[in-house]
């Protein structure tokens, strides 16, 4: 323990403090601008996946039907303009709600969901309808705007606690991680 004394009184903390302020003071700029930014966010994910098996008339073989959706949401503080949802097949579809939107032609390549603009906090759901031998997975190519890609994340389907009990709960998650913080330090000037 009396090395630790020792040790930390022998430290130039001003020297450590002209170090670190600036350091600091670079990533906390960093993340305000990002956080606070006005500018469009775009994520999508995907919403689900189906397959039917229509019988059309008695007798006749069933046709097999395929659907699935793909969200789209502005989480950011400024409307992204030109929103293009690429795709390397595009079948029938349905934009709920309803949006302004025009398809466009790439070159041979596919086609284009071309929405002017989506504003911050609006959210649409693109539903699709096709027959195999397509597959989801040939369907969609990405999404831009002008400002940039849209982040793809994964989401699950997941029960909402009401907000007393979320609150209680982080609570006690911080509760615990200055308790073992504290554990950590108490260990370190018990052993040194």
């Amino acid at each position: 323990m009396n090395r630790l004394v020792l040790t930390l009184t022998n430290i130039d903390w001003h020297l450590v403090a002209d170090i670190a302020v600036p350091i600091t003071a670079v990533f906390l700029t960093v993340w305000a601008q990002r956080r606070f930014e006005r500018r469009p966010v775009l994520i999508t994910w995907l919403g689900h996946v189906s397959a039917f098996q229509v019988q059309r008339a008695e007798g006749s073989p069933p046709v097999h039907v395929f659907t699935h959706a793909v969200a789209l949401r502005n989480t950011g503080r400024r409307s992204a303009t030109n929103v293009r949802i690429r795709h390397n097949v595009l079948p029938d579809f349905v934009i709920c709600p309803d949006v302004q939107h025009h398809v466009e032609e790439i070159h041979g390549d596919g086609r284009e969901i071309v929405i002017p603009t989506l504003v911050p906090g609006e959210e649409i759901i693109i539903s699709y309808l096709y027959f195999p031998p397509l597959t989801f997975p040939q369907i969609n190519a990405g999404i831009t705007s002008n400002e940039g890609f849209a982040r793809t994340i994964p989401v699950l389907l997941q029960r909402q606690y009401p907000r007393w009990v979320q609150r209680t709960v982080t609570a006690l998650v911080l509760i615990g991680i200055v308790s073992v913080v504290y554990l950590i330090v108490r260990g370190f000037v018990y052993i040194f």
